[in-house]
């Protein structure tokens, strides 16, 4: 196999997080900051139209694994409260939903590092490949958490389901990552943690996958083989020369 890029999952394959959407602190604070703003809610009113709104895009968007967006959620949310929101000034208004977007992520997570050896081996492996990235997740929580544990400079390009409307396995995610490496997919490796998601997702696209058992993600799926498995990080060197041996 003549590997020339390696794309990577990102949460659960390079990244360990976990967050907890049930939290109650979540909508207190967002209900602290909102009254502040002049916009009186309370948290479980928050929690409930989050929820509601989140439904309403995936209903929209008439795909088979639908995305939302977390932006155009709180964009939405603050739109149908025009009277409160009318006292503030236009600018506050433009950023309040990147705000609000961030902050209910960071009140959310409560684990975020990457996996170990995770960080040198993408130093050898970016002297040698292009390395891309695709994430089902949201633009406005992916790259701040990727610089915050120093890998986003690392991948070019890197894809976001949240800017897509729709998610793994729609094989348009991957092809989306293809065409941004301007590649075929039987020059590119793909590594990620879930078997149905990731795994699946990829072989649609006619890519060799590696599948890391890491702490997170579906371990089977049916009829689903991955070309390799990992069990630490560290064992993607060994992944990557199997594949150059063949």
């Amino acid at each position: 196999m003549n590997i020339q890029a390696i794309l990577f999952d990102i949460n659960g394959t390079l990244i360990d997080i976990q967050t907890d959407e049930g939290s109650e602190e979540i909508y207190r604070g967002i209900s602290h900051f909102l009254t502040y703003q002049g916009i009186y809610i309370h948290r479980w009113e928050v929690r409930d139209e989050y929820f509601r709104l989140m439904e309403e895009q995936r209903r929209a968007s008439g795909e088979a694994f639908p995305e939302f967006d977390a932006v155009e959620l709180w964009r939405e949310f603050l739109r149908r409260r025009p009277e409160e929101c009318y006292v503030l000034p236009p600018e506050k208004l433009r950023w309040m939903p990147i705000f609000l977007a961030e902050m209910y992520r960071g009140v959310s997570r409560f684990r975020l590092q990457l996996y170990p050896e995770v960080k040198t081996a993408l130093d050898e492996l970016a002297r040698r490949f292009k390395l891309a990235a695709l994430s089902d997740a949201q633009s406005a929580w992916a790259r701040p958490e990727m610089r915050a544990v120093g890998i986003e400079g690392y991948f070019q390009p890197i894809i976001v389901s949240g800017d897509l409307s729709f998610r793994k396995p729609d094989k348009r995610i991957f092809e989306a990552a293809l065409n941004g490496l301007n590649l075929p997919p039987e020059n590119v490796l793909f590594v990620g943690n879930d078997m149905y998601r990731d795994i699946y997702g990829a072989k649609q696209c006619g890519m060799k996958t590696v599948f890391f058992s890491s702490n997170q993600g579906r371990p089977t799926a049916n009829n689903v083989e991955p070309d390799y498995i990992i069990y630490r990080f560290a064992e993607l060197r060994q992944a990557i020369a199997f594949f150059e041996a063949q």
